[in-house]
């Protein structure tokens, strides 16, 4: 199941990249359109999350260990962003709708991760401005 969900999309990303300017999400209405679109946004989302996870690095950089924790549990969210979006194609897998509901489900993991990132690492316990803007989820 992970491989036909990892096919989708990478055909997908295929088709994003090659035809990003003449697609209009603000009124998508086929189920290519719609995919696209919902694949943009989740592209969008991990780019955030990268950055935030960078700056997380390098905030803490004088703490090596914290720094490897990140990382694992970076990993294991990974692990589980992928398992629990797959049981929502699963769940889905008999529709059309299979494909947003699983690029959805990336998109809105992918968004509470970077809030998660931002709110522990890189936020002040005495209300210091943080190391970056509160993002958006």
């Amino acid at each position: 199941m992970k491989k036909w969900a990892a096919i989708a999309l990478a055909s997908l990303s295929v088709t994003v990249g090659a035809d990003d300017t003449a697609l209009d999400c603000d009124n998508a209405v086929s189920t290519l359109e719609i995919n696209q679109c919902a694949s943009i946004e989740l592209e969008s989302a991990q780019a955030e999350l990268t950055r935030y996870l960078e700056a997380s690095f390098e905030h803490n950089v004088h703490d090596p260990e914290l720094i490897e924790s990140i990382k694992m549990a970076q990993k294991d969210w990974q692990d589980y962003m992928s398992s629990h979006c797959d049981s929502v194609y699963t769940q889905w897998r008999d529709g059309t709708i299979r494909g947003v509901m699983t690029i959805s489900c990336k998109t809105k993991l992918t968004k509470r991760r970077t809030h998660e990132i931002w709110s522990n690492f890189l936020t002040y316990m005495d209300g210091a401005p943080p190391v970056l803007p509160e993002p958006k989820w």
